[in-house]
């Protein structure tokens, strides 16, 4: 087996080079120094905690688009199913229509794309099957 120029064998386990030794407590940051344990920045703690809340916020209003969407889906395949069978139940258009009129906005511009096409299409069919 020819050796690979740049690399070297490995050492056994428990013989490699030494880690530099952290405070106890606390954890080594590359390239610096260490952090005590305990010790924050408070303007940068209170700004990672208003980062986190304002994603989690973003994050809950794309789990809602995404359940009515979902939602709005299985409707449009079981409304394609009714069709198969004979005239869709009214219930089921009915269904259909609050579903899209009460959809939410999605903060993701592209999941925002996709809902406004589902509701597009559940609002054609609903309006295309309703009775006159």
């Amino acid at each position: 087996m020819d050796a690979i120029p740049g690399l070297r064998p490995a050492a056994a386990v428990g013989q490699g080079s030494p880690r530099p030794a952290s405070p106890r407590g606390g954890f080594a940051v590359p390239g610096g120094g260490a952090v005590p344990a305990g010790t924050t920045s408070e303007p940068v703690a209170m700004s990672v905690l208003l980062a986190l809340q304002e994603a989690g916020g973003e994050a809950v209003g794309d789990r809602e688009a995404k359940r009515r969407g979902r939602a709005l889906l299985d409707e449009l395949a079981a409304l394609q199913r009714d069709l198969l069978a004979g005239p869709p139940d009214a219930e089921r258009l009915a269904r259909l229509a609050a579903l899209a009129a009460g959809a939410p906005e999605a903060a993701d511009p592209r999941l925002r794309g996709v809902l406004q096409a589902i509701v597009l299409r559940a609002r054609v069919e609903a309006a295309r099957y309703r009775s006159p």
